[in-house]
């Protein structure tokens, strides 16, 4: 059964979200979304940019020279760096690599740190929380944790399908990780054992990209099927209890979502159809929506 049809069981009821920001024509894919509560970073990948957006004015920062194209991101609150997962996604006009890299901007844009986990690394999201910093490869199912100057394997390459986001658990034991394909899974970060943590039915909930933990919550984007949907779970046991948030036209094409301590901040139409397919219509308006926090 597709992912998405596991959604269509359950019931979906949340408010309006707000809109929040609407991305020039020029920046036709934006996929990642990070803030420190005031400043909101947006990725545009394409152009290599990184839109900033602060008191209601938006700047752009250039990638450095030497870096690909800006994924997903994490804003690291301990070193004031902002974590990028950079690759050469596989679009018309973008030149093919043998690797990307995560790599750490300061507020200026400036290049603090460009870490491989080798080759064949290609690297999509990432997350940051208490100092850790972790990074996932959608093409392997790999996550890697930041271990000083390297990244230390928690899942190695090929033992999952396609890992997405990740988010530290409260305790700071276990990074819980969306695989695509796979599903919901924790790593204990002492062990480095993995758990695959299915519904209430037994089945996993696959389709899951980007994850963000809120207190006892995690919510996390569902674009197995369109449009998409934002979906939350709490962890019980050895399974995870789902209920979706918000399903429908305003989620046309969502990528990753992070939060500023009151709200949600989505990605909902990033623009992957358009990019892919120059023949698609462009995105709609609403790149960013914000959902009011419970």
């Amino acid at each position: 059964m597709r992912a998405g049809a596991l959604l269509l069981a359950l019931t979906a009821a949340a408010d309006a979200p707000e809109a929040v920001y609407s991305a020039p024509a020029q920046h036709r894919l934006v996929e990642g979304v990070a803030t420190d509560g005031a400043t909101i970073w947006l990725s545009s990948v394409l152009d290599r940019n990184i839109l900033v957006r602060r008191a209601g004015a938006v700047t752009n920062i250039a990638m450095p020279a030497g870096t690909l194209h800006p994924l997903g991101m994490a804003w690291d609150a301990q070193r004031k760096w902002l974590w990028v997962a950079t690759d050469c996604p596989d679009l018309p006009g973008v030149a093919k690599c043998d690797s990307g890299a995560l790599v750490a901007l300061d507020r200026k844009g400036r290049l603090k740190a460009k870490l491989s986990a080798g080759p064949g690394f290609h690297p999509g999201d990432v997350s940051a929380a208490g100092g850790a910093v972790f990074v996932s490869d959608g093409l392997n199912g790999a996550v890697y944790r930041l271990n000083g100057g390297t990244l230390d394997p928690l899942i190695a390459p090929g033992v999952a399908r396609s890992a997405q986001g990740t988010a530290l658990t409260a305790d700071g034991q276990h990074l819980v990780v969306a695989d695509y394909g796979r599903g919901v899974a924790t790593v204990d970060l002492k062990t480095k054992v993995r758990t695959l943590l299915p519904m209430a039915d037994g089945k996993p909930l696959r389709g899951l990209d980007g994850l963000v933990r809120v207190g006892a919550d995690y919510y996390a984007i569902h674009n197995g099927s369109s449009p998409g949907s934002l979906i939350r779970f709490r962890i019980t046991g050895a399974q995870i209890d789902v209920t979706v948030v918000q399903r429908g036209t305003l989620l046309a094409d969502p990528t990753q979502l992070t939060h500023d301590g009151n709200r949600l901040l989505v990605v909902a139409d990033a623009g992957w159809p358009a990019a892919s397919k120059p023949d698609q219509p462009p995105r709609g308006s609403n790149t960013l929506v914000a959902f009011r926090l419970p």
